[in-house]
C-alpha cells in the first residue's frame, strides 16, 4: 500500500494520459503544419507589416484628436461654422498620410508580392516541399492565403483610421480633394488596390522564378497600376451638368455643390452649343468681349461629379480591383499546380 502513486493534489506525479492535457492549458491557438511553415517563412515581412500598421494607425488616432480638438471651436463634426479654415494647420499630416498609403500598394507589391513564389522557386525550396505529404494547390492556396488576408487586414485597418481622422473635414477641397489622393487613401480602394498589386507581384515571381529581377518587374507593374487606376477612377461616377444663362462676366460662375469635383467647363451660346472656355482668350477685354458677343455667348455649362458619389464609385473601382485580383489567383493556382517545378 505504501508504493501507491498520489495525485497531483498532493505534489506527486500525474496519472498517466493526463501530462498533455495538463501542458497545454492556458494556450492560445497554434500554428502547425502548413500555415507554420508558411508563417515562419516569412515572419520577417509578416511581422514588418504587422508593426508598420500598428504605428501608422496609432499616429492617425493621436493626428484625429489634435485635429479635432481645434474643430470643437468652430462647431466639429456636428457642422462647421466660418472661419475654421484660417488657422487649420492639419491639412499636411492629412496630405503626407494619404501619400503614403499611396505608396502602399507598390511597396507590398514589390518587397512581399514578387519574392513570394520567385524566392522558392530560386533556392530549390518549392521542390523541396512539394516532394514532402502536401499537394502543390495546398501549398500554393496556404502561401495566398495567409499573405492576402494578412494583407488585407493591415490595408484595412489603415483606411479605416484614415477615413476616420478626414471624415469631419471631408467636404472641404481646402483641406484634401477627394477627387485625388484621399480617394485611393480611404474607403475600400487601398485594400483592393494592394491586393491587386500583391498577386500581380505574385505571378510575376512565379513566372520569372528569379527574386531581383521579379522585384524589378513587379515595380514596373505597380507604377503602371497607379498611374491608369488615376487616370480612370474619374470615369467611374456619373457627370452631372449644371448649365446657366447669365452671361460669363465677374460673378457669373455656376454654383456646383459644395466639394464637387469640375470635370471641365464650357461657355455656352444662344443655340444651346458649347465651346470651350479658352476659345476667347483674347489680349485685351474688349477683344474678348466682342469674341464672346461674335459667338453668342450667353452662359457657362460645367460638368461635374458631385462628393455624395464618392462611396459608390470607390466600391465600384475597388470590385473591379477584387475581380481581377480573384482571375489572378485563379491563375497562379491553376498554372502552378502543374508547372510550378
Amino acid at each position: 500500500m505504501s508504493t501507491m502513486t498520489r495525485t497531483g493534489s498532493t505534489g506527486g506525479p500525474a496519472p498517466t494520459g493526463t501530462a498533455p492535457a495538463e501542458a497545454g492549458r492556458g494556450r492560445g491557438p497554434r500554428l502547425s503544419g502548413m500555415n507554420w511553415l508558411v508563417w515562419r517563412q516569412h515572419r520577417a515581412a509578416y511581422w514588418t507589416l504587422l508593426a508598420a500598421t500598428a504605428v501608422t494607425v496609432a499616429v492617425m488616432i493621436y493626428q484625429r484628436q489634435q485635429m479635432m480638438a481645434y474643430l470643437d471651436g468652430y462647431g466639429s463634426i456636428t457642422g462647421l461654422k466660418a472661419g475654421w479654415e484660417e488657422k487649420f494647420g492639419h491639412q499636411k499630416p492629412l496630405s503626407a498620410a494619404s501619400q503614403l498609403i499611396g505608396f502602399a500598394p507598390v511597396l507590398i507589391g514589390v518587397f512581399v508580392g514578387a519574392p513570394l513564389l520567385a524566392a522558392d522557386l530560386e533556392n530549390g525550396t518549392a521542390k523541396l516541399v512539394t516532394t514532402q505529404s502536401a499537394s502543390r494547390v495546398r501549398w500554393l492556396g496556404t502561401k495566398l492565403g495567409t499573405t492576402l488576408l494578412l494583407v488585407a487586414v493591415c490595408t484595412a485597418a489603415v483606411s479605416a483610421a484614415f477615413t476616420w481622422w478626414w471624415s469631419p473635414v471631408k467636404s472641404s477641397s481646402y483641406v484634401l480633394d477627394w477627387s485625388g489622393a484621399a480617394f485611393d487613401s480611404s474607403g475600400p480602394v487601398p485594400v483592393a488596390l494592394t491586393l491587386f498589386t500583391v498577386v500581380g507581384g505574385i505571378a510575376i515571381g512565379m513566372l520569372l522564378r528569379r527574386t531581383l529581377l521579379s522585384m524589378v518587374v513587379t515595380l514596373g507593374f505597380a507604377v503602371v497600376v497607379q498611374v491608369v487606376w488615376a487616370y480612370s477612377r474619374m470615369s467611374l461616377g456619373n457627370v452631372m451638368t449644371l448649365t446657366t444663362d447669365k452671361g460669363v462676366g465677374e460673378g457669373s460662375s455656376p454654383d456646383v455643390p459644395a466639394g464637387a469635383y469640375a470635370m471641365d467647363e464650357f461657355y455656352r451660346t444662344a443655340s444651346g452649343d458649347l465651346i470651350g472656355w479658352g476659345s476667347c482668350a483674347e489680349a485685351t477685354e474688349k477683344a474678348r468681349d466682342a469674341c464672346l458677343d461674335k459667338a453668342q455667348v450667353v452662359g457657362w455649362s460645367v460638368d461635374y461629379i458631385p462628393i455624395s458619389q464618392m462611396s459608390s464609385m470607390q466600391w465600384l473601382g475597388a470590385s473591379i480591383l477584387l475581380a481581377l485580383t480573384a482571375g489572378i489567383a485563379a491563375f497562379v493556382i491553376l498554372w502552378g499546380r502543374k508547372r510550378l517545378v
